[in-house]
């Protein structure tokens, strides 16, 4: 009995130990009004991040400026997809599309304002950057935001990449 208990037990374990975390089911919105689930979000088997940000959020701006002075190349290389996922709160909402506009962001943005998508990963601060790998398992998380901080998480995209 007890042989079988231990052997349920390392099973259960080399099965945890196996899965994937990937994006929890939350439903959101797009700039447009249409809703997103974002476990059903994915990049044809090519990696994405999600990039958390505010209009207010000086370091989640200049993260997000400094990814898109390169993001062509990052796309030409590996196929990445960017999303941006403001969290900005109801009353400041209507913000984000002139902020989007406005720096010429090419990335699919949603909208969080009750914070459900950031709860749901526990994340407490911005900038908050995910990444997916093909198969949507998250491979990297990344707290905050220095000048160049954008070229680690890039090898870390080529990692998911395979290149």
């Amino acid at each position: 009995m007890n042989k079988l208990f231990l052997s349920f037990c390392l099973l259960l374990v080399s099965f945890a130990a196996g899965a994937q975390e990937r994006l929890p089911q939350v439903v959101l919105k797009d700039m447009g009004g249409k809703s997103v689930q974002t476990d059903t979000i994915s990049n044809g088997g090519k990696p994405m991040v999600i990039a958390f940000f505010a209009t207010w959020c000086k370091p989640c701006n200049r993260e997000l400026k400094a990814i898109d002075e390169v993001y062509d190349e990052w796309q030409r290389e590996t196929g990445v997809r960017l999303v941006a996922v403001s969290i900005d709160q109801a009353q400041n909402i209507n913000k984000v599309k002139p902020l989007v506009d406005q720096n010429g962001w090419r990335y699919d943005v949603l909208l969080d304002p009750n914070g459900e998508l950031r709860r749901a990963l526990g994340i407490q601060m911005i900038p908050f950057t995910v990444l997916l790998d093909g198969k949507g398992n998250i491979v990297y998380k990344h707290n905050g935001y220095t000048d160049g901080a954008e070229v680690e998480l890039y090898e870390k995209v080529k990692e998911a990449a395979g290149k």
